[in-house]
């Protein structure tokens, strides 16, 4: 009996096909993990262009660190799928080069910590090099992995790079929260003519999402610069991006409870910024809290506070932004200072109650 190795995704395939029958709603009728929903985007973009390719660190035989890239090497070759040496210098080099000259790496760092070392290949080559040759060379490249707090490794391991990239003209900078949005915005990003910092976490690679039918389509792209309204809500606007989208929704649920109704806005973008949801948002509900993993001298946060106070929804807020984000320390190890250091669920909830002048039970007891 002749044997055949399944192809990446073929089972997931499988799954899919099964749950169309399904007699519930087609718009939700399946899940998907993040990890899943970033590589079957890379698996489909290669079969499209052939002049996609991946390089970086474990990323070929090993399958990727965190198996984002799992399959790829075995369907695509060593040609295409490139295990590189511990130098993110070099193969962040070689990736901007390579894109210079007509290709489309996705350069994968193993977190984005390490992203440090190739700092100078990616500001200085891929986001001026359109700039300084008037628009004779174009950097079609993805710079893609982990960003942010893990678990247990650390400060020189637990970084938010949003606002690093972010102030720097000539990149895009992506920070996904859900499948849909990994899966559609990875596509966005590969196709996109100029360079692309795609920033995941690595927390939310085994984490599973509802998907519609059109996200499973192989020309399902979200515009890179949108953001989402993930709930409605009427009384105060959350704005999150990547993980802390997930505690401004676990937070509107609780508030739900106690009568407060949250808008939560999922920025997905962080350069482009889409402002003019947020704008939208604030003139609706009045008030406005940010929520971010990183630290809050300059971060995402002061960003759309900023913006606001220079725009028009200035005039309709009643009451000062509040920030939430990670604390203004390097990353403690020990378990229980990392869980302080970090934005919880009843930090949201604590801002949104003071930014709406309520005073909790225990206060005025």
């Amino acid at each position: 009996m002749a044997l055949r190795l399944i192809k990446p995704g073929e089972i997931f395939k499988a799954f899919i096909v099964r749950k169309h029958f399904s007699t519930t709603n087609k718009a939700l009728t399946q899940t998907m993990y993040v990890r899943d929903a970033l590589n079957s985007a890379m698996d489909e973009e290669m079969q499209r262009d052939e002049k996609v390719f991946i390089l970086g660190e474990e990323v070929a035989q090993y399958d990727g660190a965190y198996k984002v890239s799992r399959g790829l090497w075995r369907k695509y070759g060593d040609q295409r799928v490139i295990d590189t040496p511990i130098t993110e210098m070099g193969f962040a080099g070689i990736a901007v080069g390579a894109a210079m000259a007509g290709l489309k790496p996705i350069c994968e760092f193993m977190t984005f910590n390490f992203s440090m070392q190739a700092i100078d290949q990616v500001i200085n080559s891929a986001a001026k090099s359109h700039y300084m040759s008037a628009g004779f060379v174009k950097v079609p490249i993805v710079f893609r992995g982990p960003n942010g707090a893990a678990a247990g490794v650390g400060a020189q391991h637990s970084q938010c790079f949003a606002a690093w990239y972010g102030h720097c003209p000539g990149l895009k900078v992506i920070s996904p929260y859900s499948s849909e949005d990994c899966r559609g915005l990875l596509k966005a990003a590969i196709r996109d003519p100029n360079p692309v910092v795609f920033l995941e976490n690595e927390l939310m690679y085994g984490q599973a999402f509802p998907v519609s039918e059109e996200a499973m389509s192989e020309d399902f792209v979200i515009e890179i610069g949108k953001a989402k309204v993930e709930r409605p809500g009427k009384h105060i606007t959350l704005v999150a991006h990547s993980k802390p989208v997930g505690l401004c929704l676990e937070a509107a649920e609780q508030l739900a409870s106690e009568g407060i109704d949250c808008e939560v806005i999922n920025m997905r973008s962080i350069r482009p910024l889409d402002i003019e949801c947020v704008e939208k948002s604030v003139m609706k509900t009045n008030h406005l809290v940010t929520v971010e993993g990183g630290w809050p001298m300059f971060g995402i946060g002061s960003e759309i506070c900023a913006q606001i106070m220079e725009g028009q929804a200035f005039d309709y807020l009643d009451a000062p932004v509040v920030r939430v984000t990670g604390a203004d320390v390097p990353m403690p190890y020990a378990q229980i200072l990392e869980d302080g250091a970090l934005p919880a669920v009843k930090d949201v909830v604590l801002s949104v109650k003071k930014t709406l002048h309520i005073q909790a039970a225990a206060d005025r007891a």
